[in-house]
């Protein structure tokens, strides 16, 4: 077994700490909602109007998914206006949690009335808002840039606050792309579970809370409950269709949180609740959960470092893949059937397309999460795509690399092609 230092377990522990936060929402549509609570805190007063200027990826997730403690509002309007009216800037990715009933029926009101100018920014960062709040002749621009609670640039009246230069460079993805599979399953033995635990049990937590949500009410497209009724409620369907329900609810406006992996709820779910059934299932002890969720964590995270945060690569593929990884290791599994695990899943539903947040998010969860499974199960019985076959390269890390060459350069056409669509353009 590889032996990491103290150093490099106490670097992957921060990794895990710093991807795995809680919010409120779909990520997106909730990054505005922060973008606009804080420029109007900058403004200090409330705003009669305001411009904001998006990436294409922001605005093909935001586009169509409902925003929470909204009464049921869609797209970025609304969430530039809850944000703004009843939102907490201080509270980030969570801007919405306090908002109060008397601040629904406030922001409701507003939609149509306060005027909200939403354009196209031109921009080389996948993720890029820029939220300008005006009351008469004062205006306070406020930029968050690469990661969702990235504060980049921010000005009152023309005069600058924060810079962008002014922010320390994350140089995560170059980081996560240093991780190694063999170095992930290291870590996931011989990390002391108390380091680990609170972030952990809060995914496990959260992320059941919202699943049980969407299989008991009405959420959407309903694909979770779908499955269950298809597949007759099989051990096999259940993996598939918590992280399907929890996604039904939080696409169409579900006020509760989950926890993120890489910036996406959708992605966490995934990663987490087919871990979470699979345990269930098989009676296996929750040090050992939290163990595979190190894993399937930690995968997802150095798989997305090639693929990018946001991109026209559905990332419910990589999570779903970590997911069966993580399953694999609660099974006894050794590298190398992890490792074709990864290839195989991979090579099966890597380059589903992401054409916006919304509730179809859900049904491809699901789709994932079976392709993922059928992998593991090829894996198992010693059965695997062969190097060349498509992006398939000759081990493990090659593939992980090659699909995130594929998605992150390969899939830039058809990224800009799928916001052309859903715009009419």
């Amino acid at each position: 077994m590889n032996v990491l230092t103290k150093e490099t377990r106490d670097q992957y522990t921060q990794v895990l700490k710093n991807e795995l936060i809680p919010s409120m929402g779909c990520t997106e549509p909730i990054a505005i909602a922060y973008c606009a609570a804080s420029a109007v805190k900058v403004l200090g007063k409330s705003a009669e109007r305001f411009e904001i200027a998006c990436s294409g990826n922001i605005i093909k997730n935001a586009k169509t998914v409902t925003v929470p403690q909204t009464g049921g509002l869609v797209g970025i309007e609304a969430a530039v206006l809850a944000g703004a009216i009843g939102g907490d800037a201080d509270a980030e990715l969570q801007v919405l949690a306090g908002v109060t009933p008397e601040k629904i029926v406030e922001i409701r009101a507003a939609q149509g009335k306060i005027p909200v100018k939403v354009s196209l920014l031109d921009t080389t960062h996948m993720l890029h808002i820029v939220v300008n709040a005006i009351a008469g002749e004062e205006n306070a621009s406020v930029e968050i840039i690469d990661t969702h609670t990235g504060i980049g640039k921010v000005s009152k009246n023309g005069t600058l606050i924060r810079d962008r230069e002014e922010v320390e460079e994350v140089n995560d993805f170059e980081f996560h792309q240093s991780i190694t599979l063999k170095n992930i399953l290291a870590y996931a033995e011989s990390v002391p579970l108390e380091d680990v635990s609170e972030v952990l049990d809060r995914q496990i937590q959260y992320n059941s809370e919202i699943s049980k949500e969407g299989l008991a009410g009405n959420w959407g497209a309903n694909a979770g409950k779908s499955l269950l009724e298809m597949m007759g409620n099989s051990p096999l369907a259940r993996l598939a269709a918590r992280p399907a329900a929890g996604s039904d609810a939080r696409m169409n406006g579900c006020a509760l949180p989950v926890v993120i992996n890489c910036g996406s709820g959708n992605q966490g779910m995934t990663i987490c609740l087919p871990i979470v059934e699979y345990a269930e299932q098989n009676g296996i002890s929750h040090d050992r959960v939290l163990r595979a969720l190190c894993v399937a964590n930690l995968l997802a995270i150095h798989t997305k470092s090639y693929i990018g945060r946001l991109s026209a690569f559905c990332g419910a593929v990589s999570a779903a893949t970590a997911a069966a990884a993580g399953i694999a290791w609660l099974d006894g599994a050794s590298y190398d059937v992890i490792g074709q695990t990864v290839i195989n899943s991979l090579g099966t539903t890597g380059g589903m397309v992401c054409d916006g947040a919304k509730s179809s998010c859900a049904a491809k969860i699901a789709a994932a999460v079976n392709g993922a499974m059928l992998a593991y199960q090829m894996a198992k019985n010693g059965f695997g795509f062969a190097p060349g076959e498509g992006v398939v390269k000759e081990d493990v890390e090659k593939t992980i690399a090659s699909v995130g060459r594929m998605a992150a350069k390969g899939m830039r056409s058809t990224d800009i092609e799928v916001l052309n669509i859903m715009i009419d353009n």
